[in-house]
């Protein structure tokens, strides 16, 4: 029976992160708090779904791109054909751009309603998008925030190891903060190190024999620009480094332009940044193609993680990993019922997303 969209909610949240880790940033920016901006969707039948768009510091320009441009332009529309009301929205938009706080807006709305098609079929979202087998786990890795200082760097590393995970990314580009995680955490550990677009092709080059000594699983955004697809491929070719991109890529033909090129070993969407669900399961099979695994972008807490989850069970194959943001937070959007154990993360097998925020939490962390 069809359902239509009643209602659009902006959620969004701030999480302060405990104290006892100070000197937490990104890319230069201090951070005390996460902030998240969850969607909330309610059909005419009484069905609800829940999305999330990526934010950090611009949580509030996605929340005012939902309820400007994208909100109305969803309400009383069919809530069961999730593709054409994609389109429809795009097509709209599309003169305002091709990304960017419209795109993660529109990627809520659509995760929610993923969330609320699942619900409504009495199934997980992984098996709405294959029916084979899905696993009950996923190794994930400890998506770390910018510490800078070698000795931060190593306390945050010692933190997670001692916490079971067995793969970590870090956010630096400075040489002396990712040797110290290194040593810190012993050659029996994989990292990943996210340089932010901090270089020019030849000043990657002329750091590539230091990176190569850390032996590192990949390096995710070398380059500035993110669009130098050219660059990242020439880099490749030149250092042998392995190289990740993708979070920055809005659109499945820009997937496929970085594929052609050449440019990763890792190809990493991110559903709350290029569309929902709806896009991101497209990745999947154009990656394989090109004999490239996917590795998602999940730099969050909320939907946006459970859709990287259950979209990597269904489609990732044996590679798949998924990145779990380790800012040691007050709180949980999920409070107890999502954690990870020994460097892996349960799929929830509930019907949707799997499982629903937990009210609690987003009372006392609304803002």
């Amino acid at each position: 029976m069809p359902a239509v969209i009643d209602r659009v909610e902006a959620i969004p949240l701030r999480i302060p992160l405990k104290p006892d880790l100070p000197g937490a940033a990104l890319w230069g920016a201090p951070i005390e708090a996460a902030d998240s901006l969850l969607v909330k969707i309610t059909t005419s039948d009484g069905v609800v779904g829940w999305g999330e768009a990526f934010g950090l510091y611009g949580t509030g320009l996605a929340e005012q791109a939902l309820k400007e441009l994208v909100a109305p332009l969803c309400l009383g529309r069919d809530a069961t054909d999730i593709p054409a009301l994609m389109d429809h929205v795009q097509r709209r938009l599309h003169v305002f751009g091709r990304g960017g706080a419209i795109t993660y807006a529109l990627s809520a709305v659509d995760i929610a309603l993923w969330d609320i098609a699942g619900k409504r079929a009495g199934v997980p979202i992984a098996m709405l998008l294959s029916a084979g087998h899905r696993p009950r786990s996923l190794p994930c890795y400890a998506s770390l925030a910018c510490y800078t200082d070698p000795d931060r760097v190593r306390a945050a590393v010692r933190r997670v190891v001692d916490d079971g995970f067995g793969a970590i990314k870090l956010h630096e580009s400075g040489l002396p903060a990712m040797q110290a995680a290194r040593e810190e955490a012993g050659p029996g550990i994989a990292l990943i190190v996210d340089a932010g677009c901090a270089w020019s092709l030849t000043q990657a080059q002329g750091v590539a024999a230091d990176l190569l000594a850390l032996d590192l699983m990949f390096l995710e955004e070398p380059l500035w620009p993110p669009e130098n697809f050219g660059g990242l491929a020439e880099l490749r070719r030149s250092t042998g480094l392995p190289v990740s991109s993708g979070e920055n890529v809005g659109t499945v033909l820009e997937f496929e332009r970085l594929l052609e090129a050449g440019a990763v070993d890792f190809v990493q969407p991110s559903p709350a940044k290029m569309g929902g669900v709806t896009e991101l399961r497209k990745v999947f099979p154009l990656a394989a193609a090109h004999g490239v695994p996917v590795m998602t972008h999940s730099f969050y807490d909320g939907p946006g993680l459970l859709a990287a989850i259950q979209a990597t069970a269904a489609l990732g194959g044996a590679e798949g990993m998924v990145e779990w943001r380790w800012f040691d937070q007050q709180a949980s959007i999920y409070g107890d019922a999502l954690a990870t154990t020994d460097g892996r993360i349960p799929v929830p097998d509930g019907p949707g997303l799997g499982v629903d925020p937990d009210p609690e939490v987003i009372g006392a962390y609304r803002c």
